[in-house]
């Protein structure tokens, strides 16, 4: 994989070769849409973008044009609308996911070896065989994956394969003789071994546990990472996600996205947040990063994890999972810990994520946050990450203390029948409820959790207005009452997502004084069917005022 430097400054670049040089610019002649602050719908027919990137002047019908410009486009009455935001995604993971084996699409657990086998008889000369995006649930073998299931595929290479939430790992039985496994083998905390007869680990590693092997993968050169991110931003932008929000950024993705930025091939806009307290101070120093590369980059805070999933039984529940009796989940950090670590980070102005899945982790941290808001004046933007399941009894505290609820739509589309598994019928009505929590006045920011799921904006949107998957199931909607209007959606998508990063005023409407970020589709998003959304196709992508796709 290793390539010089002058190939991979030329793909970083790529999205940049169409961009007109900096100059004032006129669209014109556009069906556009955007949000104003109360969420409301305004068209607008073009725009005037100063040659700092932003927008000077947003053109409605039958206004008067500016006399002279430098650069002109009609764009023959294309549909407009704001770039997207992703508000959760992991940015570093989605290029090494392109860039490496890929089980997300596996329908079974053969052809998940078939790709396994397949993959590794084509790089024999890598040391480790890695990989990301099997999900257990799809293949429905009626029982846990092992070790012997990997050896059947690759025997002779150690093999480690990450699962589509990122919070459990696959090891073959080569692997875990590496990490020098054994029934005496302990749980670590906030970590669980599956086993097997006798107490013998049987492959798969749950949350914390997944360092026991994960950190004997031999780590990526910096020219693998540049690949690796030229690959990602390549993808976002495809999708017409112009902003993302990178969660557990690294010390070295972070010297990734600035390596990009120095060599002017960073096209996507990233608000980072570091990958726990140290990475955080390593990056940030005394506090949050300013804006870097005209609004492209930004530390904003620190990301914590407090659970994991439902999908693993390692979600943090208050009650016994419905299929699993035996156990609540999993904490990662205890009480204590948790609120150690928000303060510690609050104290220098860093903003707080937290991953929160299940209703007893959601409890707990919006416990620390009331305490600590008491501490920590002024506007913090509390995030909860990836709130799964929620006590109906404790929504309402999301309109307090300013908290920002980061959610993901496509987890209703693709895991609803594990939620209905390890919830039960009675817990349901608390799962991603994302009407309630606007409804108490709270932010919703949307995110795919990419490369958990396919980075696809207008899907997302799709499903939030339908809680249905692509093939308009369930009849009606799943737990419809929880599903949102067209402009609640975009927002989450587009505005909030900003404003959740403390990016409100950089980008995220098409407004005066706001970078020029904005898309050409093929159909009107705010009249196109369900199923229609889901087909949009991208044609052009700008970010900045410059043409970065299309």
């Amino acid at each position: 994989m290793k390539l010089r430097p002058g190939i991979i400054a030329a793909l970083l670049g790529a999205a940049l070769v169409a961009a007109p040089a900096r100059a004032d610019t006129l669209v014109d002649n556009c069906d556009g849409a955007t949000l104003d602050a109360r969420g409301n719908l305004v068209h607008f027919t073009g725009m005037v973008i100063g040659n700092d990137g932003r927008i000077v002047q947003v053109l409605h019908r039958g206004e008067k044009r500016p006399a002279r410009v430098d650069y002109a486009v009609d764009e023959h009455g294309k549909a407009a609308i704001p770039g997207l935001i992703d508000g959760h995604a992991h940015v570093m993971e989605l290029g090494f996911t392109a860039l490496t084996l890929d089980l997300s699409n596996a329908k079974s657990l053969a052809e998940a070896q078939s790709r396994v086998a397949a993959y590794a008889a084509a790089h024999p000369d890598r040391g480790w065989i890695v990989g990301r995006g099997w999900n257990a649930e799809r293949w429905q073998t009626g029982r846990a994956l092992t070790a012997t299931d990997l050896d059947a595929a690759v025997a002779e290479h150690p093999v480690w394969l990450v699962s589509a939430d990122g919070h459990a790992g696959w090891a073959n039985s080569k692997a875990l003789a590496l990490a020098h496994f054994s029934a005496l083998t302990r749980d670590p905390p906030g970590g669980h071994i599956q086993r097997g007869l006798g107490g013998k680990p049987s492959g798969v590693l749950v949350d914390s546990a997944m360092a026991l092997v994960g950190t004997l993968v031999p780590p990526p050169r910096p020219e693998d990472r540049d690949l690796a991110f030229a690959s990602a931003q390549a993808i976002l932008l495809k999708h017409g996600i112009t902003a993302v929000t990178d969660i557990d950024t690294s010390v070295e993705d972070w010297q990734t996205f600035r390596r990009a930025g120095d060599i002017g091939a960073l096209a996507i806009r990233i608000m980072a947040y570091a990958d726990g307290v140290e990475a955080m101070a390593l990056i940030g120093g005394p506090g949050p990063t300013p804006w870097l590369y005209e609004d492209r980059l930004r530390l904003n805070g620190v990301s914590l994890t407090l659970d994991g999933t439902l999908a693993q039984h390692s979600a943090l529940l208050k009650a016994p999972y419905a299929d699993d009796p035996a156990t609540k989940g999993l904490e990662r950090l205890n009480e204590t810990q948790l609120k150690n670590l928000m303060s510690r980070a609050a104290i220098d102005h860093f903003q707080v994520a937290v991953h929160a899945a299940g209703d007893a982790a959601n409890a707990e941290v919006l416990a620390a946050i009331a305490e600590l808001s008491d501490t920590y004046h002024g506007d913090r933007r509390w995030r909860i990450e990836d709130s799964e399941v929620l006590d109906p009894a404790d929504v309402a505290l999301f309109g307090t203390h300013g908290v920002v609820a980061t959610m993901l739509p496509d987890a209703v589309a693709e895991d609803r029948g594990t939620t209905e598994a390890r919830l039960g019928a009675a817990r349901l009505p608390g799962a991603y409820p994302w009407k309630s929590i606007a409804a108490t006045g709270a932010v919703l920011a949307f995110g795919s959790n990419t490369p958990a799921q396919d980075p696809d904006p207008f899907a997302a949107l799709a499903t939030a207005i339908t809680r249905q998957a692509a093939d308009v199931q369930p009849s009606g909607g799943w737990q419809a009452q929880e599903s949102l209007t067209r402009e609640a959606a975009l927002t989450a998508l587009t505005s909030g997502a900003a404003y959740a990063g403390f990016a409100d005023g950089h980008f995220g409407r098409i407004e005066v004084g706001q970078r020029a970020d904005f898309l050409l589709v093929d159909r009107d998003v705010m009249l196109a069917s369900p199923s229609e959304l889901r087909a949009t196709q991208v044609l052009e992508v700008w970010v900045g005022g410059r043409k970065v796709k299309g």
